[in-house]
């Protein structure tokens, strides 16, 4: 037995020691090639294989799942925050082009739950799977009197490799590319203070509350997983050259596609372009959410985009079609006039 007042504080070493043996295989379950560490160590060690880069770019990204967290905890479900978590870290580096290669996590919670935990890293590990990085290390801080009991917070941070030939950064957008949009799976995880407030506060709704418009409960429409993008859009990088790509997270439409696009570039966005999934709608209604602000908050339904060549844009459609649902054109590249919004939303 170790650390009895360290225990009577609030930290268990005991327990943390256990946690490692629980989730060493789940870790392991993500390895890929270039991995060259265990859990356990003081650092994750990934061994870079640059035979096919001539002149590498490591891309980082470092988020959280936010107040999306409040509903897994009000829920009592925590196997799905993991994926968004790395959903938010790896869709930032597809962005640009980069093949994510692996992933740390932060985790604090008030006490060590060995279930809860093993439910988030299940999670987490997941989400490295679907996007082919190695989660090669992380971070379980337990901070009694910090958080409450069952609370936590989660970070992430993800590191991914490309060619400084192949970066995409939305240089090369010009006036007349088509917008391609994908669609999400919902809210992902953004906009929860403002959901939170309309779902609880206004309406009064509990996480096991079924919604008919949306024809399932509260905590299902709300903990569904961020989509992962990186597998379908580094496929389609082999094949074709894109120009730009955005991930619609904080700041909706408005912020995310104007990041990318050159100073004389405008992008028009048609609304009515594709389905609107009904979670976007209810909290319309029922929150009486300006349309405006709609677009700057939510995904709305479209959770990235990639702006292309006109000729090749029908193309793609049908190229991504093949291995997601949910894509097609939404809009195009216009020029700018002097005082225009970047980002317009056309009925």
């Amino acid at each position: 037995m170790a650390g009895e007042l360290y225990r009577e504080a609030g930290v268990d070493l005991d327990k943390a020691s256990d946690l490692v043996s629980r989730i060493r295989p789940i870790v392991r379950s993500t390895f890929r090639g270039g991995v060259i560490t265990d859990i356990g160590g003081f650092g994750g060690l990934f061994s870079l294989n640059l035979q096919d880069v001539k002149s590498p770019v490591l891309v980082s990204s470092t988020d959280g799942v936010g107040t999306k967290l409040k509903i897994a905890f009000m829920a009592d479900k925590h196997d799905s925050v993991g994926i968004d978590l790395v959903a938010m870290c790896v869709n930032d580096i597809v962005v640009q082009g980069a093949k994510p290669l692996f992933f740390l996590d932060y985790l604090a919670l008030g006490g060590v739950d060995l279930g809860l935990v093993e439910q988030l890293v299940s999670g987490i590990a997941a989400g490295c799977r679907k996007a082919g990085c190695a989660l090669i290390g992380g971070e379980t801080a337990e901070m009694p009197d910090f958080y409450r009991q069952g609370e936590y917070d989660m970070a992430g941070f993800a590191v991914g490799l490309v060619d400084n030939s192949q970066i995409v950064d939305g240089s090369t957008i010009r006036v007349g590319d088509r917008i391609i949009g994908l669609a999400s799976s919902g809210l992902h995880s953004n906009g929860y203070s403002l959901v939170r407030r309309i779902v609880f506060d206004k309406l009064g709704l509990k996480p096991d509350s079924k919604v008919s418009e949306l024809n399932r409960t509260v905590a299902e429409e709300l903990l569904e997983p961020t989509i992962i993008y990186v597998e379908p859009v580094l496929q389609l990088l082999r094949k074709y050259r894109v120009h730009g790509m955005a991930h619609i997270t904080g700041g909706g439409f408005y912020e995310n596609i104007a990041r990318i696009l050159p100073r004389p570039c405008k992008a028009i966005i048609r609304e009515g372009s594709w389905r609107v999934p009904p979670v976007f709608t209810f909290l319309q209604e029922k929150g009486e959410v300006p349309r405006e602000e709609m677009y700057s908050v939510f995904n709305n339904g479209i959770g990235f985009v990639l702006v292309v060549e006109p000729s090749e844009a029908e193309d793609i459609v049908s190229f991504l079609g093949a291995v997601v649902d949910g894509v097609q054109i939404i809009g195009e590249i216009v020029s700018k006039e002097p005082g225009e919004q970047a980002v317009e939303i056309a009925g």
